[in-house]
């Protein structure tokens, strides 16, 4: 088991210390930013899949303990150890940036964003909503990939790819967190706490949902 915690830390880390970091630099952009989160997760899931499963998010973890593919003690010292990888990732990305005026790349909900001329503000219901939703179909890969066994060599790819297109969507609007140990790490770093819950109660609910669609319709005996 400390073997598995620490790859979970490590991996958790890795995860909010590069997207942060990405998403607080900006100079990539929102392609540049959604693929340095993606690369992460594929390049840990290589890394310490065969060790942890790389989860890297309380997320995940709770879908594949509501799928029944974990014991819940086991699921508990994952999720206590992502989080504390996601905290230490915000305290070290302030330091290596001086601060926290970048914002860390705290996930927040956006304001004032203008789309072809349509001024979008999300409220907090549409972040909760896009957080479930988004979440919903990275643990999906997870589930039909990793944890089925069906496409373990490529389950990686497949994985940081859904987190990528996740972003992709969702990052102007929320910061497609769909992970509560993402946002964890800025927020606690920098003092934002703007709608934090939406950020674990939307991807909680979205692990959630995908687990059960897997149990009644995708599970194989």
């Amino acid at each position: 088991m400390p073997r598995i915690l620490l790859a979970e830390l490590i991996g958790t880390f890795a995860l909010v210390f590069i997207g942060a970091g990405s998403a607080a630099l900006g100079l990539g952009g929102l392609v540049g930013v959604a693929f340095a989160h993606g690369l992460v997760v594929v390049g840990m899931a290589y890394a310490f899949g065969h060790v942890s499963g790389a989860h890297v998010n309380p997320a995940v973890t709770f879908g594949v303990w509501v799928a029944g593919k974990m014991e819940a003690g086991t699921a508990l010292a994952y999720v206590g150890v992502q989080l504390v990888g996601g905290a230490l990732a915000g305290f070290a990305l302030a330091g290596v940036l001086g601060g926290t005026g970048t914002g860390l790349g705290a996930t927040v909900l956006a304001r004032g964003l203008e789309v072809g001329g349509t001024v979008i503000d999300v409220s907090p219901l549409q972040g909760l909503l896009l957080e479930t939703l988004l979440t919903f179909f990275l643990v999906n890969a997870v589930l039909n990939s990793a944890i089925s066994g069906k496409a373990t060599q490529m389950a990686g790819l497949a994985i940081g790819l859904t987190l990528t297109f996740c972003i992709l969507l969702g990052g102007p609007l929320t910061g497609a967190s769909v992970n509560p140990a993402r946002t964890l790490g800025p927020a606690l770093a920098s003092g934002n706490w703007s709608h934090f819950w939406l950020y674990v109660v939307g991807p909680l609910a979205g692990g959630a949902l995908a687990a059960v669609v897997y149990r009644g319709l995708f599970e194989e005996a």
